[in-house]
């Protein structure tokens, strides 16, 4: 059986003064991490909020080493491509 996991990000834009600055800085995220195979990902929570942002990350694997695999990634990704700070991370197993 498939198991799958949901991974919420959040994310600190440090003086970011308008949505439009932080769309800039979010600006190719949801590319970059949607290449990967077995991930949807989305932003979830704070879209109004001109220094926060989260996102909802989910992985699907046939195992849960799979899914940590995805995950860990796809966080990395996160750190070494924004212009944010992380400062939260929460993964809750679907299944």
């Amino acid at each position: 059986m498939a198991k799958a996991c949901l991974l919420r990000l959040q994310l600190h834009f440090g003086g970011c003064r308008s949505l439009k600055e932080k769309r800039r800085r979010l600006r190719g995220l949801r590319d970059r991490l949607g290449q990967a195979a077995n991930l949807a990902v989305c932003e979830s929570g704070q879209q109004d909020a001109h220094q926060r942002s989260e996102w909802s990350i989910i992985a699907i694997a046939t195992d849960a080493g799979g899914v940590d695999r995805i995950l860990a990634e796809a966080e990395r990704l996160v750190e070494q491509f924004l212009d944010a700070q992380l400062v939260g991370a929460q993964r809750e197993w679907l299944c």
